[in-house]
């Protein structure tokens, strides 16, 4: 390592296997590009599970479609009926999914980066939660539109991250500091919802209540284009800081004697994962635990400890689409929300990483 970085921080970068297994590959202009092979398969991998889930789940309801018939239909050689119900009422659905659990995993990789901490995640350090409230706010006070009720979503997760920013700030943002303060503001905030659940009335209670649970039931084109228009710009935003959010990982001084503007970096990082975090809760309501699960799995299995965005898009989308199919079959004729599932996966999940971090001696 180079740039004024100390040989404490050297010995760190090489002992967390940032570099282990990666190769230099040589492109036609003349270009090295730096591959771990680990990496790519298992983001191979996880995107043909997140494929094959996509196939299974347009094939599955009321009217059953065989997978073979998916594929052709996707491929524009279906029949009229099959036509209809993949492209019409089942893809939309679906690609809101992927979408929705790369967006979230992204945002988690991005927030666990920036805090070394994996619990840093944007819907237990309140981003969620400020969302909710948005989405809360114009339910029970304006009664709004779906599409409102997005646009208050994002507008109010957009608020939160401005807030808890400003409230961890001192001298710079420190990533201990900026998980208990969303931790802080992830309680006022609950508290507000729930507020607001006792104002509002019978109806728009039940309606709150029910985009609460976070599901993915009755998506369609009108809600895949902005979402999907977000995820578009977002994504070479966050890939071209990839670099630098491993650099961060080190610390703010080994950053700055790299020559990373630290700052700079970490506040266009955390508006990215916010604006993530708020596009997939204004899509699909707050769903739980997919931000906070997928980047640590994603770590897992690639042996990194770097952020892996790629692998923790593909393992969000993967993840959330089995949790659908799981909460669409698994219990029978009664359906639940995938927002239920995440929640009880993610629950175990977070007390397991509890025992283990405890155990580690990190937290």
């Amino acid at each position: 390592m180079t740039g004024g970085s100390t040989p404490a921080d050297s010995r760190r970068a090489r002992s967390s296997g940032t570099t282990r297994g990666v190769r230099a590959v040589r492109t036609g202009g003349g270009l090295s590009v730096r591959v771990d092979p680990r990496a790519a398969l298992v983001f191979v991998l996880l995107t043909g599970v997140a494929l094959a889930a996509s196939v299974v789940l347009i094939g599955s309801g009321d009217f059953v479609i065989a997978p073979g018939d998916v594929v052709a239909t996707l491929l524009g050689n279906g029949t009229t009926a099959h036509e209809f119900i993949v492209h019409e009422l089942r893809l939309p659905r679906i690609l809101v999914g992927l979408v929705v659990g790369a967006s979230l995993a992204m945002s988690g990789a991005i927030f666990q980066s920036l805090s070394r901490n994996p619990l840093g995640s944007p819907d237990v350090i309140g981003f969620g939660q400020g969302s909710a409230v948005g989405a809360l706010c114009t339910i029970v006070l304006f009664q709004g539109s779906s599409l409102a009720v997005a646009g208050g979503a994002l507008v109010g997760g957009l608020v939160t991250g401005v807030a808890v920013y400003l409230l961890a700030w001192k001298r710079g943002v420190q990533g201990y500091w900026l998980v208990l303060v969303g931790i802080g503001v992830a309680a006022v905030l609950t508290a507000v919802n729930h507020y607001l659940l006792t104002k509002a009335g019978l109806a728009d209670a039940a309606r709150a209540v029910l985009w609460m649970t976070g599901s993915l039931e009755g998506r369609d084109w009108t809600h895949v284009w902005p979402l999907l228009a977000v995820f578009v710009v977002l994504v070479p935003v966050v890939a071209a800081h990839a670099r630098p959010l491993r650099v961060l990982e080190m610390g703010d001084d080994a950053a700055y004697a790299l020559g990373v503007p630290v700052e700079r970096t970490r506040l266009v990082l955390m508006s990215s994962g916010v604006l993530l975090m708020a596009a997939a809760t204004a899509a699909a309501g707050p769903i739980a635990f997919v931000a906070l699960s997928a980047p640590q799995l994603a770590r897992r299995l690639t042996r990194s400890s770097g952020p892996g965005l790629g692998v923790a898009a593909a393992m969000g989308a993967a993840l959330l689409l089995v949790a659908d199919w799981a909460a669409a079959t698994v219990f029978g004729d009664r359906q639940l929300p995938v927002g239920v599932v995440t929640a009880v996966l993610g629950g175990c999940y977070l007390l397991w990483l509890l025992v283990t971090e405890r155990r580690a001696g990190r937290i």
